[in-house]
């Protein structure tokens, strides 16, 4: 391969990593995580009390559910490029459709399609990622959503038009135009199988894994969205010097923590790295429940940044490894599932302040990593010995030892 080729192969590689880190930044960093930094505003504001800013975000993960849902059922449609530039622009229509009243029926409406929209944008840009050859790839695309926090969040601290809610919409809803024209060219090819292909027979083992990643995502649907809803609005009442800042701190944390967890993933099995990251975020999920101090809430923000983009990160992943058909989607939709638990659970407790409440999530993240040990332990007493210096083709990537050991070469989109 002549210097010219290996040139534009790069630019090729950063062009589509750049589009699906700005993809990321739109839909989880504005659709789904702008609410968070604005939330006390609309509390203080437009009198929207603890439990009915539950109800609002728990729209958006209902939306985020039925969204991803889609993408399993129908993926030959709403894995298009078409449905992804609607879905773009649908994000930005929802953002700055949240300050048009301030009527709960319209907030729920709003964020429950901007949930939608995020979904499947995810969903497209991830499969787009696991496409792309790249050693560094997953890092840099999943600290496009972090970038999406840390702007959003500076934009409601630095208020340009005042402290005041609508304006954080009006400032929300303009950065994602900005970041939807980066994600516009984004690929979005379906891998339809061939239909003389043989069918694949069964492997217990590694559907028994799969149903151990999916109850673990699952967990941590539930709770790490306690947080990553009501983390700002809990720092705003035990440490309020610190409050402007936590959001845009969790933002700043996650850009390296994906890039970090990355470069460790080539060096130690995911399986391994999942519970680590999963233990490190219930402690940070637990911090200022059990801290009123600033330095609590600055150790909080920067563990639980570090850690909620890089687990999806590294759980998808494996997914894809495991060979399982739809992985990506299937179990976005366990994830996404969980995320409308999470604020209902603990929506009874919230009259009171959200320390018991991110006690819950921090109890329910542990959780997930005591299945994500289970997992690795499975993994680890059932694999066959590695092949060594074997091909791993994409049709055969399964059978090389460990497989949630392996460098990821299966496609997500097809299953294999």
């Amino acid at each position: 391969m002549d210097a010219t080729t290996c040139s534009g192969t790069r630019l090729k590689i950063t062009l589509g990593v750049g589009r699906g880190a700005s993809a990321l930044a739109v839909c989880l960093g504005v659709g789904r995580f702008v609410y968070t930094p604005i939330l006390p505003l609309m509390h203080s504001q437009a009198g929207l009390s603890a439990p009915v800013g539950a109800v609002v975000a728990t729209a958006n993960y209902l939306g985020y559910f039925v969204g991803a849902l889609l993408t399993v059922l129908a993926p030959l449609t709403f894995r298009t490029r078409a449905m992804l530039r609607t879905c773009l622009v649908a994000l930005v229509v929802t953002t700055a459709g949240m300050t048009l009243t301030s009527t709960l029926e319209v907030w729920f409406m709003m964020r429950a399609l901007s949930g939608a929209a995020s979904a499947v944008v995810f969903v497209i840009a991830v499969n787009a990622m696991l496409r792309t050859p790249g050693a560094a790839k997953e890092g840099w695309t999943f600290a496009g959503a972090g970038v999406g926090i840390a702007l959003s969040g500076l934009l409601v601290v630095s208020a340009p038009f005042g402290h005041d809610w609508k304006a954080a919409w009006w400032c929300a809803a303009t950065l994602s135009v900005v970041l939807a024209v980066g994600a516009w060219s984004l690929p979005t090819g379906v891998v339809v199988p061939a239909t003389n292909a043989r069918p694949e027979a069964p492997r217990p083992r590694t559907t028994r894994l799969f149903l151990a990643l999916i109850v673990s995502y699952f967990l941590e649907g539930v709770g790490y969205i306690i947080a990553g809803t009501f983390l700002v609005a809990a720092v705003t009442q035990t440490a309020p010097g610190f409050a402007d800042l936590a959001w845009v701190l969790v933002g700043l944390a996650a850009i390296p923590g994906c890039v970090l967890w990355a470069g460790l993933s080539r060096r130690w099995p995911r399986a391994v790295l999942l519970p680590a990251t999963l233990a490190l975020q219930a402690v940070g999920v637990a911090l200022p429940a059990l801290s009123s101090s600033s330095a609590a809430a600055l150790v909080a923000a920067v563990l639980f940044g570090g850690t909620f983009m890089a687990i999806g990160m590294i759980v998808l992943p494996i997914g894809a490894q495991l060979r399982a058909r739809g992985s990506v989607a299937v179990l976005t939709v366990a994830y996404s599932l969980g995320q409308i638990v999470g604020p209902l659970l603990v929506a009874p407790l919230l009259d009171h302040g959200y320390g018991s409440a991110l006690l819950v999530g921090a109890v329910v993240v542990a959780g997930a990593a005591g299945v994500a040990v289970l997992l690795c332990l499975g993994n680890s007493r059932s694999a066959p010995a590695p092949v060594e210096n074997a091909p791993t083709p994409r049709a055969s990537v399964h059978s090389a030892g460990n497989v949630l050991g392996n460098p990821l070469t299966a496609d997500a989109d097809s299953g294999r």
